[in-house]
């Protein structure tokens, strides 16, 4: 039962990533409303890794690490 609401909850985060990641290329869909509350839900998982993560000459390659280490998480734990 944790197992599985856990695993879901990956899911989820995988799925809002990619939204993100794919709305952020879209200038129409960046100010509504929805992608507004979608970055307010992705944005704090992102920003550590930003600080990290030299610059890159304008890409953003926080969500493709974000995505990897869910993917790892979902690997690690056989979710």
């Amino acid at each position: 039962m944790i197992k599985g609401f856990f695993s879901l909850l990956v899911n989820l985060l995988i799925l809002l990533v990619l939204l993100h990641a794919l709305g952020s290329w879209i200038p129409k869909l960046r100010e509504s409303k929805a992608y507004e509350l979608l970055d307010r839900l992705v944005s704090p998982l992102l920003e550590p890794i930003r600080r990290v993560l030299p610059p890159t000459g304008g890409l953003d390659f926080s969500p493709l690490v974000l995505l990897f280490a869910l993917y790892s998480v979902k690997q690690l734990f056989r979710l």
